[in-house]
């Protein structure tokens, strides 16, 4: 299974303007830029991305193992809480704090804990950073 999704930049960094888009057509050109990043500007960004994701990835995860466990939620919401600083002065997404609010007939607080610790530690989002990351890069000529 892949998913696609694209970027496109023009312009420098701070002044410079760019838009994603996804094969699905959630995002179909969104707008992001400098200030979406780093300020408080109208539009997107990918650490903004990243944290949609991983509330996703991780909520579907829990679904999922309470199911296996014999519990079926009636609410599981998440808010993924992601954090960019810099580190040896490079941005680095140092941490991303997950926090769940569930209504779950019949199951004990123990049981909730570790059904809900094994999901965040398995969803596909929490291990992304460890995949492999490659690279295809093409130069065309400037028009």
């Amino acid at each position: 299974m892949k998913r696609t999704a694209s970027a496109v930049w023009a312009g420098d960094l701070k002044s410079g303007k760019g838009s994603l888009t996804t094969a699905s057509g959630v995002l179909q050109q969104t707008p992001y830029s400098f200030t979406t990043r780093f300020a408080d500007g109208q539009g997107t960004n990918p650490e903004e991305l990243i944290a949609a994701a991983h509330a996703g990835c991780f909520t579907m995860a829990a679904a999922a193992a309470l199911g296996h466990s014999g519990f079926t939620p009636t609410k599981l919401a998440t808010e993924a809480a992601l954090t960019l600083e810099q580190v040896a002065g490079n941005w680095t997404i140092t941490t991303i704090h997950l926090a769940l609010t569930a209504q779950i007939p019949n199951i004990t607080p123990d049981q909730f804990a570790a059904i809900t610790a094994d999901a965040k530690a398995n969803c596909p989002v929490s291990r992304v950073l460890n995949a492999a990351i490659t690279l295809d890069a093409k130069l065309e000529a400037a028009a």
